[in-house]
């Protein structure tokens, strides 16, 4: 029986004719990925684990997740800046990644347009596979990116939609893998890195034909060496660092965070310091915490109900303390000072509670009501900050009152808290 021929185009042999591509190049890219997404991923767990998902519904925006979010432990409180690393490794780790993944990406192309599609069951597989691995990887990184700059244009609860899209996308990266390694690994024994450093565009050649029809059948004269290939891209991936990382690290480098969305200087004084969203944009309004605003604290026997100028004159603890967001944005330590969690919960008969549920008074969004742990609620740094550096909260930095926990994602801690429920 005849074959059918390839349709015209990228499925015609000689459509691809890079004489740089092939099994080593693609390789060298794929041992990047390989050492760097798996971390990629076990960051993006803890970071999940951080909003305490086994705790309550409230902290968790994926309900139907099953043994997908398997929880295994209690997030800690120490050291105080977990949190602050987890995700600020996570995120800049993602972006830093995203010219290997393109690269990755291009030295590959071929395979997607392989003629005929499908030649036998394994062959559908390893297709499946890769059309999986590729549109997962490529869904979650622009999730992700789309996240950072603070622009929703996805459907959906980017939450939920970044959370099953790295299951999917993991699932196949390891089917990927196991399909994969061996193939790899012999393409890294097959040439030298150093050698090829060392090669000038003159000296660039082809490399010999593969199974795989990485390599193409008519390769053009060469315009890049490989050399200079791996430099582009590592080049890439520098300069995404410089204007990335700064606005996790902090201090000067924060002016080079060029791309991230919390670069900006927020002014000068007690409060200058990072927010996500504003008073204005969430629709809290100076009359929602005027005079009339009061603290309801929950546990046994009646609510206490307490003005601010009551819970200022209670003993007053500190706590240097940043704020840290899934964007991978953060602060420096901020000064905070307000009672403790922990003298709170014993206000009203609850010293030893299992959990509080923190309620704002944010009208609407997600996150205006979630639940905290023991630990968190007993640990000394644990507090209703009513001041900060020095000073009254700033209406946007959650006054009257919000929380501040060590070590506890930024949208946890919660602003303009109106109601402390403690519970067993």
């Amino acid at each position: 029986m005849s074959q059918t021929p390839p349709p015209p185009g990228p499925f015609q042999p000689g459509f691809w004719r890079s004489p740089i591509r092939g099994p080593w190049l693609t390789s060298v890219f794929g041992l990047v990925l390989l050492i760097c997404i798996p971390l990629l991923f076990a960051t993006g767990l803890l970071s999940y684990a951080s909003y305490n998902p086994g705790l309550s519904p409230l902290n968790d925006q994926t309900p139907d997740k099953g043994v997908l979010g398997f929880y295994l432990f209690s997030w800690p409180t120490h050291p105080y800046w977990l949190y602050r690393l987890v995700q600020s490794v996570h995120v800049t780790l993602g972006v830093v990644l995203v010219p290997v993944l393109l690269a990755k990406l291009w030295s590959v192309i071929p395979k997607l347009f392989a003629w005929p599609p499908v030649r036998s069951v394994a062959h559908a597989l390893e297709r499946l596979s890769l059309l999986m691995l590729a549109g997962g990887v490529i869904f979650e990184f622009v999730t992700g990116i789309l996240n950072i700059q603070l622009t929703y244009v996805f459907p959906g609860s980017f939450y939920r939609l970044h959370f099953y899209g790295a299951w999917v996308f993991i699932a196949a990266f390891v089917v990927h893998v196991s399909l994969r390694l061996g193939r790899m690994t012999r393409a890294l024994r097959s040439r030298s890195l150093s050698a090829e450093l060392r090669t000038d565009l003159a000296h660039t050649v082809p490399e010999p034909a593969d199974p795989d029809g990485l390599v193409p059948a008519a390769p053009a004269r060469p315009t890049m060496t490989r050399r200079g290939a791996l430099g582009m891209v590592g080049g890439g991936s520098l300069l995404l660092l410089v204007v990335t990382a700064g606005q996790s690290i902090g201090g000067r480098l924060r002016a080079t965070a060029l791309l991230a969305p919390h670069n900006r200087d927020p002014g000068s004084g007690p409060n200058a310091f990072q927010i996500n969203k504003t008073a204005a944009a969430v629709g809290v309004t100076p009359a929602l915490v005027g005079p009339d605003w009061r603290l309801e604290i929950h546990g046994r026997g009646p609510a206490l109900v307490l003005m601010r100028e009551q819970l200022l004159a209670m003993p007053r603890h500190a706590a240097a303390l940043p704020i840290a967001c899934v964007e991978g944005w953060s602060t420096e330590d901020q000064h905070w000072s307000g009672p403790r969690l922990a003298d709170l919960a014993a206000l009203v008969g609850m010293p030893d509670a299992g959990s509080v549920l923190v309620q704002s008074i944010q009208p609407s969004g997600p996150f205006t009501r979630v639940v905290l742990r023991g630990n968190q609620i007993r640990d000394p740094r644990a507090l209703l900050a009513l001041r900060v550096n020095g000073a009254d909260l700033s209406l946007d930095h959650g006054y009257p009152a919000r929380v501040i926990v060590p070590a506890n994602p930024g949208v946890n801690n919660t602003k303009w808290v109106h109601r402390l429920t403690f519970r067993t």
